[in-house]
């Protein structure tokens, strides 16, 4: 038997409880109800990989990815994951609406070639680079909620910082980012709204920040992933790089975004298209000049890695999302990517993603 066949695949839920909610302007995850996939090859290699649904995103929910992966058990034993690309590709059509379960069985049988083949993950991809800097959430709450976050964080060593607005008025979340730069003036600062904002909030906001004199490096996803034309808008009228994310979910979406001039940047994730989309539309994203930052759901370090072994091995990411592992109280894996403040590093003797279960 040709030694790289799937035999085997096994789902299960993984419940991940969280330091704090993970608060951002359209709902909160109070713990990840994720899913662990686990494969295993003709040789005995096994593959892992994690679905993050993110219902208050995507609509997906544990049950519902659960659902939508034993649907595609069957079709994927007897696959020769050598041929990862394809087989991804005709899972196109059956997980249309379930992008995290793609991309968890996208990830695992990558974890399993790689491993097979004893090569990390990230060379696989292109072995551009191994570190990444990351940025790190402060989710959406109060001002002194606000304040608390961007205190901890820097004692971290972690100096850029995402805040979650959209969930107030645009005058209030700009009076929380006040606060952070009064105790982080240093800081590197970007807004993420979710689509949170309309075009007139937004503008609003950043006026706001503008009078404050709080410089923002980064405004992403300001109106709701429909308003094209309000991300247009902002991105003609804003002396702020915007960034899609909402609105960037597929290569369709990035070529939009690109001929009506809709985005500076886009955030690129694998949990919000799978792995074969996202290599396209890094692609499509480098080739219009367009930033790129790589993002991900509420993941643990298992799906986290896999994101960072992409990031690293392609290159050209700008910007590194990878904080959300910080925000896991427990977890029942070893390895992966390391952090050690802003300082994100991929192993370069462990195969694979790198990541084992305890």
């Amino acid at each position: 038997m040709t030694p790289t066949l799937i035999t085997a695949i096994h789902f299960e839920p993984l419940r991940l409880p969280l330091t704090e909610p993970f608060a951002i302007a359209t709902g909160a995850q109070y713990a990840a109800e994720n899913v662990l996939v686990r494969l295993t090859l003709a040789d005995g290699t096994q593959g892992l990989g994690e679905a993050a649904p993110f219902p208050a995103v995507s609509g997906e929910t544990q049950a519902s990815t659960l659902g939508a992966l034993e649907q595609v058990r069957a079709g994927l034993v007897g696959q020769d994951v050598r041929a990862w690309r394809p087989v991804s590709e005709a899972l196109g059509d059956s997980l249309a609406l379930a992008p995290a379960a793609r991309c968890a069985v996208e990830t695992a049988m990558l974890d399993a070639l790689a491993r097979h083949y004893r090569v990390p993950l990230y060379v696989l991809f292109g072995g551009a680079q191994r570190t990444l800097d990351i940025d790190m959430t402060v989710t959406a709450g109060d001002v002194a909620h606000a304040r608390q976050s961007a205190q901890a964080i820097l004692a971290r060593g972690i100096s850029t910082l995402k805040v979650k607005v959209g969930a107030l008025p645009p005058d209030e979340d700009a009076a929380r980012l006040v606060a952070i730069h009064a105790v982080a003036p240093q800081a590197r600062l970007f807004a993420d709204a979710n689509g949170g904002y309309d075009v007139a909030e937004a503008l609003a906001f950043m006026k706001e920040l503008e009078r404050a004199d709080v410089p923002l490096a980064l405004f992403e996803q300001p109106v709701p992933a429909h308003d094209v034309a309000g991300m247009a808008e902002l991105t003609r009228r804003s002396r702020v790089p915007v960034c899609a994310d909402e609105s960037a979910r597929s290569a369709k979406d990035v070529l939009r975004l690109i001929r009506e001039g809709a985005a500076h940047a886009i955030n690129i994730k694998t949990m919000k298209c799978g792995v074969v989309e996202a290599l396209t539309m890094w692609s499509l994203a480098r080739a219009a000049g367009l930033e790129l930052m790589v993002g991900g759901m509420v993941e643990s370090v298992l799906a986290m890695s896999a994101s960072a072994h992409l990031a690293a091995g392609l290159g050209g990411f700008t910007y590194a999302d990878l904080d959300t592992p910080l925000f896991i109280a427990s977890h029942p894996f070893l390895g992966g990517a390391r952090y050690a403040g802003a300082r994100l590093e991929l192993p370069v003797d462990a195969p694979g993603h790198g990541v084992t279960l305890a």
